[in-house]
């Protein structure tokens, strides 16, 4: 918890393509937005290297078509460095949080033109030239650098020390994915009062801005990233209350992966036009990223726009025109992707689509009209609400719960109860017996369960074992191998029962940050063991 007079308090949307930072101004009632250096109200989460230093912001923007290959952006959270060898840009999805022996980051590494090692902790480095040596670095050290940028500029535009902050993370977000977070925001100087939601914070800031009728209403929060898709549904009350009952979306897919089907179509066309492959040279590649994000961000407010870039690759011009039609048909499978995962989402907040009372649209991606189109047939014709400014309401939201943590904010939104969810379920697989087989995982707390919780099970152990190992999972998978490892525990001395065996209780609980302590005991002895998953 923040002490008073320490410092301003913040909110930090830390997004995959662009991050934004808020602050509650008391005397004011009201959140402002913070600019950055330039005075951009959003600042692109990049960082490069070079012979001489370390940029990050808008100066890793700048020089991305003369660095590609040292140009990193994602915040850590979705990394991708411009410049694949094959014809399509290298996502490091994920990373943070991740273990280098995962199966899905050795998947990943195929296409990857970097170089990624095992670092400390099982952990994978990025590995990247600075100043003429090699150097190396964790994901949650970039993203610390992206937060220290954002740090700094709200220092300057205050003029006053920024200490405590509020951090959003994609609902999707695994346990440790929301640690190695947190990290990063220690690293970067900050005292972290609390990791939120994205769509839940969008949601708090529609909530203070728009519950002037005084009813209850049922909000689903679209929340279409640069990178990441989050959903929300959420029960917003008459006091500004917020009880979420479901979240879902899918951390691989955001207006990146857009962008990519641009850049493989534009390589195709240089192909056929020229019989020239552009996709091995990665200064092309980047130049034409940020031609083909430009037509998609225009094709939002126009039916046809071009793309034209001079001596686009061994001195030739390249310039074709895409339609929004063109632009929907090779994204169809992405679009649809979304509106299952709307469907799902209401499944498991057992609500149906005509009890929702308001769609909120946040994220820049959520403005492409053919998504938006999508939702409303969903909704059948349901008016979709696009009042808030989709790259600011989340750092908004973000900066209006920083203010209520620490106190500064007086209104009756500082008795806003806040009640979320864990995003994918959680269980463990041990060498002990329930019902079923041990490689398969017993879940401890299902997807969607409200947060702050605490639930126990009861296990036994096998006949004559003297010791039990516990490991924790999470994710949505029956058997262990399909799910994320989240960390290790044993019980041992058991004492063993007329039976031969032990009762245990195992013991689930996730605080207000979503994260997890997990403790187990033998019932007849008192003997218990506990881990916190904090190790990423």
């Amino acid at each position: 918890m923040s002490q008073r007079g320490k410092g301003a308090v913040i909110g930090i949307d830390l997004g995959t393509t662009y991050s934004c930072a808020g602050v509650w101004i008391p005397k004011k009632n009201r959140v402002e937005i913070i600019p950055n250096e330039q005075g951009n109200k959003i600042t692109p989460s990049m960082v490069a290297f070079n012979d001489t230093e370390v940029l990050v912001g808008e100066g890793a923007k700048n020089q991305i078509s003369r660095n590609p290959t040292n140009t990193i952006y994602g915040n850590g959270n979705n990394i991708t460095l411009i410049g694949s060898e094959s014809s399509k840009f290298s996502d490091v999805k994920r990373l943070i949080g991740s273990k280098f022996d995962e199966p899905q980051v050795h998947k990943d590494m195929e296409s990857w033109p970097f170089k990624v090692i095992k670092g400390p902790s099982e952990k994978p480095s990025i590995v990247v030239e600075l100043k003429g040596e090699e150097k190396k670095f964790a994901p949650e050290e970039l993203s610390a650098m992206v937060l220290k940028k954002m740090k700094e500029a709200c220092e300057e535009f205050l003029g006053t020390e920024v200490t405590d902050v509020v951090i959003t993370v994609p609902a999707y977000f695994s346990n440790s994915q929301r640690e190695a977070t947190k990290k990063a925001g220690i690293i970067a100087g900050f005292n972290v009062m609390r990791l939120i939601n994205e769509p839940t914070a969008a949601a708090i800031a529609y909530g203070v801005d728009n519950m002037t009728d005084y009813k209850d209403k049922n909000i689903l929060v679209f929340d279409l990233g640069g990178g990441t898709f989050d959903i929300s549904l959420l029960k917003v009350d008459k006091t500004g209350g917020i009880d979420v009952k479901a979240v879902g979306g899918d951390t691989h897919l955001g207006g990146e992966d857009f962008d990519v089907t641009l850049v493989n179509h534009c390589i195709k066309e240089f192909k056929k036009k020229h019989n020239d492959d552009i996709s091995g040279n990665p200064k092309a590649l980047a130049r034409l990223k940020v031609a083909c994000e430009k037509a998609k961000r225009d094709l939002s407010s126009t039916t046809l726009t071009s793309i034209e870039i001079d001596c686009l690759y061994n001195g030739i011009e390249f310039s074709t025109k895409i339609s929004r039609g063109k632009f929907e048909e090779l994204n169809s499978s992405f679009f649809d992707k979304c509106i299952q995962q709307v469907g799902r989402c209401l499944s498991d907040g057992k609500m149906q689509k005509e009890e929702v009372d308001e769609v909120v649209l946040v994220g820049g991606s959520s403005r492409i009209p053919k998504v938006q189109r999508m939702l409303e047939d969903f909704f059948n014709g349901k008016k979709l609400c696009k009042s808030m400014n989709g790259d600011e309401a989340i750092a908004c939201g973000a900066a209006i719960l920083a203010g209520r943590l620490s106190g500064f904010e007086k209104e009756k939104k500082q008795d806003m109860v806040l009640l979320d969810v864990t995003p994918l379920s959680l269980g463990i697989a041990v060498d002990i017996v329930e019902i079923g087989e041990k490689d398969c995982m017993s879940v401890v707390i299902p997807r969607n369960s409200s947060i702050p919780t605490s639930v126990k099970k009861i296990f036994y152990s096998q006949v004559n074992q003297r010791t039990a190992r516990i490991s924790v999972y999470q994710g949505e998978g029956v058997k262990v191998k399909d799910n994320i490892l989240l960390g290790k525990f044993s019980l041992s001395s058991l004492t063993l029962g007329s039976n031969g065996d032990s009762e245990l209780e195992v013991c689930f609980t996730i605080d207000v940050n979503g994260i997890l302590l997990v403790s187990a005991e033998e019932m007849s002895s008192g003997l218990r063991n506990s881990i916190t998953i904090t190790k990423i």
